[in-house]
């Protein structure tokens, strides 16, 4: 019966309730199966034609976060990714260190010179002959995505970049590549010509099996907006303060004190992050 009713979801559209799309997202936060049962039985007991994936999500988190804070950090990635604004720094801060632990050297917000203007490239990574040059495009608004314009506007942007920099003594016989990631997702149209332009190409669910959910969950890199433990306006000062990871929170739990948190609360919030660092 719960298959056949319709939801909202957050671009507006409408579609049926898919049960396994909730027990697999749970399942990523690597809740116990009796948990998920018991939240899967709670969801669709409440459901209703015409609620919102927002109030779905928000019902499942709340009954998650009674069993496991860490669980319930793990769910909420995908919009701890959103709460990293309303800047974009964060997420190209995010996208670097990501980089970084897969090997890359990488600088975040460089102003290059181009054959024609200069730009400033949000991170550019660097790895044996490979040299990136990647824009990040950060959205507050599940609903927006990527459409054509921005890897049109990227690619623009690498060829003028890449024309100077082949110039330079010493990259002759180097790879060099444009690319763009997105805190949201692609439409089709934006990915087909990714893939024809030779971009790479990086969106919270692309590419499949690999995209931003599994790099960070796997490497155990979760942005520290995604804990529970603290307050919104918490991390927005830890923001300011140029941390973006849970892993900083861990190994430097000094910077709470900085922020004014009692130490009283320090244990469950170190705890916690330490928890988000393990990798999978």
């Amino acid at each position: 019966m719960n298959s056949l009713i319709n939801i909202v979801k957050k671009s507006g559209d409408i579609a049926a309730f898919d049960v396994e799309k909730l027990i697999n997202s749970l399942r990523r936060a690597h809740a116990s199966e009796d948990i998920i049962q018991q939240i899967v039985s709670q969801v669709q007991s409440t459901i209703y034609e015409g609620m919102t994936t927002t109030r779905i999500y928000k019902i499942a988190f709340d009954l998650l976060k009674k069993h496991s804070r860490v669980s319930a950090s793990k769910y909420k990635l995908k919009n701890a990714l959103f709460e990293l604004g309303p800047t974009g720094f964060p997420f190209e801060n995010l996208v670097g260190k990501l980089l970084s632990h897969e090997g890359f050297s990488t600088q975040v917000g460089v102003i290059v010179s181009g054959h024609c203007v200069s730009h400033e490239i949000d991170v550019i990574a660097d790895k044996d002959d490979q040299h990136y040059f990647i824009e990040c495009k950060f959205h507050s608004d599940q609903g927006r995505f990527c459409n054509v314009k921005i890897p049109l506007y990227v690619n623009s942007r690498f060829l003028d970049v890449e024309k100077q920099w082949k110039k330079q003594k010493g990259n002759d016989g180097k790879i060099s590549k444009g690319g763009v990631y997105t805190n949201t997702r692609f439409t089709s149209d934006a990915t087909q010509y990714g893939k024809c332009a030779g971009l790479l190409m990086a969106s919270w669910d692309y590419p499949f099996g690999n995209g931003l959910k599994e790099r960070i969950d796997k490497s155990g890199l979760h942005p520290l907006t995604a804990l529970t433990t603290l307050t919104k306006n918490e991390k927005t000062k830890l923001l300011d303060l140029g941390l973006v990871l849970c892993r900083e929170i861990y190994e430097h739990p000094q910077v709470l004190n900085k922020i004014g948190i009692s130490k009283a609360r320090h244990k469950n919030i170190v705890e916690d992050a330490k928890e988000l660092c393990i990798q999978h």
